[in-house]
């Protein structure tokens, strides 16, 4: 396909969300590089991100123009072949088992803790915070964790597993609140390191794990943010071990982000560049995954407030960058400001979805009351 067919084709596209190429709106895309186009054509999401990453491209509203095009649902119109490899390796390969586990930590996580202390905001919660009565990032992860808290109807003394723990700031919240005991566990050495400084003195234990070695008993099981890494091949023996680790008369909480349609892989430019080997479970995924293991006493959906979460990590960030850019350099600059602002837009065109699960391996006496 020529330049020029392959401009006519993309700008053709971007009219159907009420886009123009060098157009006057701030959610407009400025184009430099007349082989964006082709790229994109070629490459389809990875060709996008990789462009803007190489400044072929801008848009001064960058989450406003990501939005556009998937309330259109432009992206189901351009596929490319890296697509398809995905969903192939996937099929053949068990992307998130053995040394792979750990590839999301040494990949992501491991990236540096001056970055995500400078994005996150007063606590390290890589997750999406819950705004019903927050007006600002900290309040909003503070009132997640104790939201949390509530479901899983926390008493002191009680044993309570964190199944990827990340900077440990779920435990310590239970710790000193709710006067909780507790493990966590995580593939990122950064992180571990990080959180057992956090929580030196309370009774927590932070290991560099693999879920599957877990054999032990607890109270509660909690995971935030970590399913996505899991994997549908790997999804049955996830639930088996939150069955085998947590107590008869028990709760687990799963809170993870979830997909509107089944699929085995994530997409091609997160894959490269964000989340390797991640993928996005769907709501059958993971019925179907706990079945005769685990009762739904509970299924929360506040995907929408994803949107403000990430839109709030994307303006600590670029506040942060004077002080972070002689680490980090131009490319990684636009490379995480398009996660950031496509993720938002994910959230805000409804295609993802946030979910907490509240689950019990036998049902709770008397029924279950949900916390909001």
């Amino acid at each position: 396909m020529s330049v020029s067919s392959a401009q006519r084709r993309i700008e053709g596209l971007l009219a159907q969300a009420g886009l123009a190429v060098g157009g006057p709106q701030a959610c407009d895309p400025q184009v430099h590089n007349p082989h964006f186009f082709h790229r994109v054509i070629a490459h389809g999401s990875l060709g996008l991100g990789e462009s803007y990453m190489d400044g072929w491209w801008d848009a001064d509203d960058l989450d406003g123009f990501l939005f556009r095009l998937l309330d259109a649902r432009l992206d189901q119109h351009v596929r490319g072949w890296d697509d398809i490899w995905l969903w192939l390796k996937a099929v053949f390969v068990n992307l998130q088992r053995g040394r792979r586990a750990f590839t999301i930590g040494q990949h992501h996580y491991d990236l540096g803790n001056d970055l995500f202390r400078a994005m996150l905001g007063k606590r390290l919660v890589y997750s999406c915070g819950y705004w019903k009565d927050a007006n600002d990032l900290d309040a909003a992860q503070e009132a997640k964790l104790d939201l949390v808290c509530r479901k899983l109807m926390l008493q002191p003394d009680m044993r309570v597993l964190d199944i990827g723990c990340g900077w440990g700031e779920a435990l310590k919240f239970a710790a000193e609140r709710y006067g909780v005991t507790g493990v966590g566990i995580t593939v990122s050495h950064a992180q571990a390191e990080f959180a057992r400084a956090l929580c030196k003195n309370l009774t927590i234990e932070i290991r560099v794990q693999d879920y599957r070695a877990l054999d032990e008993k607890f109270d509660r099981i909690l995971s935030i943010g970590m399913f996505e890494h899991v994997g549908v091949k790997n999804y049955r023996a996830y639930f088996e071990v939150k069955h085998r680790c947590l107590a008869d008369d028990g709760l687990a909480l799963l809170h993870c982000i979830g997909s509107n349609v089944s699929s085995n892989h994530t997409d091609p430019w997160i894959a490269k560049y964000i989340f390797p080997n991640s993928m996005l479970p769907s709501a059958g995924q993971i019925a179907a995954a706990r079945e005769s293991l685990f009762v739904i006493e509970d299924w929360h959906n506040f995907g929408a407030d994803y949107d403000r979460t990430l839109m709030a990590w994307r303006t600590n960030f670029d506040a942060a960058w004077p002080r972070l850019h002689d680490r980090y350099d131009e490319r990684f600059r636009r490379m995480w400001r398009f996660y950031l602002s496509a993720s938002a837009a994910v959230f805000r065109a409804r295609r993802d979805q946030l979910w907490q699960l509240v689950l019990s391996p036998r049902g709770v006496a008397g029924g279950y009351r949900a916390p909001r």
